[in-house]
């Protein structure tokens, strides 16, 4: 796979997964937060309250390299909790409250709960799946 189509895979995944937390209030404040430490792909306010919410967005078509969610590995969570406190750093107060979760997604199979289904593709959430 080029580098353009895993791009627009990663893309489509994301736009996937802001859909289903929309669908369920949360506000997208920024997409994409790139510094020179990491990325988040998504940031969201959670609906019930100003929690900010700094999701990581993983997809994987097949088993063959692992779960989705197995590709958090411990380098890329340290990445994670660094650029989620630059970004606490410079747009919110010491007090705001804020977590790190995780969406994975991969093709829907027939076996696919339905409260996983999302647009022909397994969701699975983990909240608060990186603790700092």
């Amino acid at each position: 796979m080029s580098r353009i189509q895993k791009r627009d895979q990663g893309n489509q995944a994301e736009a996937l997964a802001l859909s289903w937390l929309e669908h369920h209030g949360f506000e997208l404040i920024e997409s994409n937060y790139n510094r020179r430490i990491g990325e988040i792909d998504l940031i969201v306010k959670q609906p019930d309250n100003d929690t900010i919410v700094f999701v990581e967005v993983r997809y994987r078509s097949g088993q063959q390299q692992g779960s989705a969610l197995e590709s958090v590995d411990r380098r890329k969570q340290r990445k994670l909790v660094r650029t989620a406190n630059a970004w606490l750093q410079q747009r919110a107060d010491s007090l705001t409250p804020a977590r790190i979760d995780v969406i994975a997604l991969s093709p829907a199979s027939p076996q696919t709960p339905a409260d996983r289904l999302w647009h022909s593709h397994e969701l699975v959430w983990v909240i608060s799946a990186i603790e700092d």
